[in-house]
């Protein structure tokens, strides 16, 4: 058969490359996590679903800025996962890498009920202590008061560095808008938990 200009060249199709995980990312590597296995087992989900049930849960739970229709598939919200266990495991270095897990696990956690000392604790349990003081620390750029960030800055200590930079610019955990409540000029929000 010859070619001819034009017409419908034959192509080459090759299997898609796995996305990179959070832990390839961020040049680090993945561990056995309990808590995965809780979220597993909680969820009943195939594992190329539990990063889309984890963010589910936590949009139904507060974290309203990354609402989108989910597939109808995905099992419903388990009362069993805390949400600081959610926040963290949205987090985990395990899932092939999303920003928007990691935005939306900030929303969800930036909230008075939010106990950071658990979150601290469930942090260094997960090995995902770099992420949460990545967002720690951009919440100091706008609302340096916000919890359970503050203390995040504290208490939590991270067992060795990462290259944080692939993971979401500090402008990615807020509102930024041109109107203050006064009129025209820089109005930024930290996104917040809706309750």
């Amino acid at each position: 058969m010859t070619k001819q200009p034009g017409k419908h060249q034959d192509m080459e199709l090759r299997e898609q490359q796995p996305r990179p995980t959070l832990a390839r990312k961020l040049g680090d590597v993945t561990h056995v996590s309990p808590l995965l296995r809780k979220v597993r087992e909680l969820s009943g989900c195939a594992e190329d679903q539990l990063g889309e049930w984890l963010l589910k849960c936590a949009v139904e739970r507060g974290a309203t800025h990354y609402r989108r229709d989910f597939p109808a598939e995905l099992p419903p919200d388990n009362p069993a996962l805390t949400n600081e266990e959610l926040g963290v495991a949205l987090c985990l270095a395990h899932h092939p890498f999303d920003p928007i897990l990691i935005r939306a696990a900030a929303q969800l956690l930036s909230a008075r009920a939010t106990n950071a000392k658990t979150l601290a604790h469930l942090a260094v349990m997960e090995r995902c202590e770099p992420v949460l003081l990545h967002i720690a620390r951009a919440a100091a750029r706008v609302a340096p008061d916000q919890e359970p960030w503050a203390s995040l800055r504290v208490d939590l200590v991270c067992r060795r560095e990462v290259r944080t930079e692939v993971l979401p610019h500090w402008s990615r955990f807020v509102l930024q808008t041109g109107y203050t409540p006064l009129g025209r000029g820089d109005h930024i929000e930290w996104l917040t938990r809706d309750e």
